[in-house]
């Protein structure tokens, strides 16, 4: 993957962030208003994003390259999972911190890029993360923000993205394709799943002002290792492990959980923190530092796992 084109598709967004940001600055639209874009977002772009990830030929190579992806995704979860279970306590960070840091905004910023830099048939290796993640930020996460003991396994299954997933898996199983009509909406629609979730932020970092956000003590530590220290992480399992043998392809498909794995903090930590009545103002102080800094973070981690 050319360090050039990276860069130059993270600062596209980056210029749609923006124009978020003067939505709200020139009085267009509030802050709040985010809020209608990211239901949108949530309940119908990511969905038809996930599907049209999903209408590919099911080949051997496409499926092994696929569990691969799946593999790869538990592996780093569960290790990232186990490690701030440990560390967390002695780092003092919160359930909003831990999850900001393990959980990546990964389907709202990579699928786009994977889609636009290596094309459309790698997306599906992106959607396996985002399967994982999902499963286990409604369940594992959801417990941490909420304190909660146990998970809402209704909640999980109920979940338009998890059914959007589901449904995905089936159809790719199956050998499905969706009628030509449905295709060509669902692929507009999902296509919009890096400019609607850019412009989002862009309005969220139009009503943070930087005092607000040097309020929250933990906010560096929590942007460096959510930007630099799971990557390092992610960087030494995938490179000295022997993962990439398991699949034709297999150091690219890695490539994708990689990219996958150093964005910044999943927005969807935001949204529940807002539902569930937790720090939603701090999850979201997050999420706006992770992704202005990411720009940097980002082509510096790929390239270190191509040397």
């Amino acid at each position: 993957m050319s360090i050039g084109i990276l860069v130059g598709k993270i600062a596209a967004l980056f210029i749609v962030m923006f124009l978020g940001f003067v939505l709200v600055k020139t009085g267009i639209c509030r802050s709040d208003d985010s809020r209608i874009l990211s239901r949108l977002s949530v309940y119908i772009v990511v969905p038809c994003s996930i599907l049209s990830a999903f209408q590919v030929s099911c080949s051997p190579s496409i499926l092994n390259g696929l569990l691969l992806a799946v593999a790869a995704a538990v592996l780093i979860h569960l290790i990232l999972i186990v490690l701030f279970y440990f560390i967390g306590p002695l780092l003092h960070l919160n359930g909003v911190e831990k999850a900001s840091i393990i959980y990546s905004n990964a389907g709202n910023l990579v699928i786009p890029l994977v889609s636009s830099i290596l094309g459309p048939d790698w997306v599906i290796y992106s959607s396996a993360y985002v399967s994982v993640q999902l499963f286990l930020l409604w369940s594992h996460g959801k417990m941490m923000i909420c304190e909660e003991k146990k998970p809402d396994f209704k909640k999980i299954i109920t979940n338009t993205n998890m059914i959007a997933i589901l449904f995905g898996i089936f159809l790719f199983l199956a050998q499905i394709s969706l009628p030509g009509p449905v295709d060509s909406a669902v692929r507009s629609l999902g296509s919009m799943i890096g400019p609607l979730a850019m412009l989002i932020s862009g309005m969220l970092i139009a009503g943070t002002t930087p005092q607000e956000i040097l309020t929250f003590p933990h906010i560096g530590l929590v942007t460096i290792l959510r930007l630099i220290g799971v990557p390092l992480l992610t960087i030494l399992l995938l490179k000295f492990s022997d993962l990439a043998s398991f699949a034709e392809n297999g150091s690219q498909i890695l490539l994708v959980t990689l990219l996958a794995t150093i964005t910044p903090s999943a927005s969807t930590i935001t949204q529940m923190a807002q539902v569930y009545g937790k720090d939603a103002r701090y999850a979201g102080a997050i999420n706006v530092i992770t992704t202005l800094f990411c720009m940097i973070t980002m082509p510096i981690m790929v390239y270190l796992y191509q040397l």
